[in-house]
């Protein structure tokens, strides 16, 4: 082998390296969103459906945002499994599974816990959380810190300062109280300019986009592997990743015949991500896309 041989592998495998090592990060997003690995179509009674979450490889459980019901979804049979009531009927956006333990969220900041949430003799308390947000959506359990992250589809309260301020607030499990300061509070108008000077994402958004980006969270959710921070924003037809301090990172834009309501996301622990849609005027869906290596 001679020596510019040599030197030719050598080079590509420190060019392999350096993407395996740092392409991940550079670009966060490791799917391609414009091509579902599957399509389901979900049941009339999630017409609505507004939360997700992951119960174990077979099955998700996810709520819709008319009747306090817990539903388990199982993806092998594309059916409903269970059903399992747990309050009066109400506008419930987000859904987070601790243990035998689910936790729901209303759109004005309550939250429910429900232990044993599959059985008969399941137990159903109430939290106010104080937040001042009107609406919020997003519901996550952050396993590490041993909490709930809370994403506020308004804005963080009340006044014109906060007109382009979106919080994700924290609610710890072993206080049962949330945080004073949010998580992280994210800032539209910063987002509008990441937009703006990235060139590829900006031509996406332009081609459907006829105002700013609103940014008005609807699903939260942390990824197994990269640890970023997940945010759908349904009426921007837009996913966001945001490292741990609230620092975006990325934006997708999210094609509106695929992606009609986009308000639930969950990964599997293999890094497969499932989105659901309300149906609008179509048919509820649950879309997968496999994590690409």
């Amino acid at each position: 082998m001679s020596i510019s041989q040599k030197f030719y592998i050598i080079c590509l495998i420190l060019t392999n390296l350096h993407f395996n090592l740092f392409g991940k990060e550079k670009y966060p997003l490791r799917y391609n969103l414009k091509s579902p690995n599957e399509i389901i179509t979900l049941p009339k009674v999630l017409h609505e459906v507004s939360g997700l979450t992951v119960i174990d490889n077979q099955n998700l459980a996810c709520i819709q945002d008319e009747n306090g019901i817990i539903f388990t979804y199982n993806l092998q049979l594309k059916k409903i499994t269970n059903e399992a009531w747990f309050a009066e009927d109400g506008d419930y956006e987000g859904i987070a599974l601790v243990g035998n333990t689910m936790y729901v969220l209303r759109s004005d900041g309550i939250l429910f816990e429900v232990e044993n949430y599959s059985s008969p003799q399941r137990k159903t308390k109430q939290y106010s959380t104080h937040i001042l947000a009107v609406n919020n959506e997003g519901l996550y359990y952050d396993k590490e810190n041993n909490r709930l992250l809370i994403a506020s589809k308004s804005n963080e309260r009340k006044g014109a300062q906060y007109k382009d301020m979106r919080a994700v607030w924290s609610f710890d499990l072993k206080t049962k109280k949330v945080e004073p300061k949010p998580a992280f509070t994210l800032n539209a108008v910063k987002i509008n300019s990441f937009v703006a000077n990235e060139p590829t994402t900006l031509n996406a958004f332009s081609k459907t986009q006829k105002s700013k980006i609103k940014f008005r969270p609807s699903a939260i959710a942390i990824h197994p592997f990269s640890k970023k921070v997940f945010i759908l924003s349904a009426l921007d037809f837009s996913l966001f990743i945001f490292d741990n301090n609230g620092n975006l990172e990325h934006v997708e834009h999210l094609e509106p015949s695929l992606f009609q309501q986009a308000e639930g996301i969950a990964f599997l622990n293999d890094g497969t991500l499932y989105i659901s849609n309300e149906g609008q005027d179509k048919h509820p869906t649950l879309l997968k896309f496999n994590y690409l290596q």
